[in-house]
């Protein structure tokens, strides 16, 4: 089985690059709460906003709802080389 953070390190560079399906196909995958988070990025990217929502409830990061998504997949990103 694949490293959860390579995976989901790989999601986040798959989204940065313009993948969102790939990105979406990794992420949904996991059930941990950055892979959550991830996947509430992209639903807000897809313009999926109820979705979006739902997955940040579900990864407890509702205060980051407003964000600028790239920015925060870089946030997402630096935490995950930690």
């Amino acid at each position: 089985m694949a490293d959860l953070n390579d995976d989901l390190f790989r999601a986040v560079e798959l989204a940065l690059a313009g993948d969102w399906n790939a990105a979406h196909q990794l992420v949904q995958q996991y059930e941990d709460g950055t892979a959550a988070w991830i996947h509430a990025v992209l639903h807000k990217m897809e313009g999926d906003l109820s979705n979006s929502r739902y997955w940040y409830r579900r990864a407890g990061q509702m205060d980051h709802v407003d964000d600028e998504p790239r920015a925060e997949l870089t946030a997402i990103q630096a935490e995950l080389k930690k």
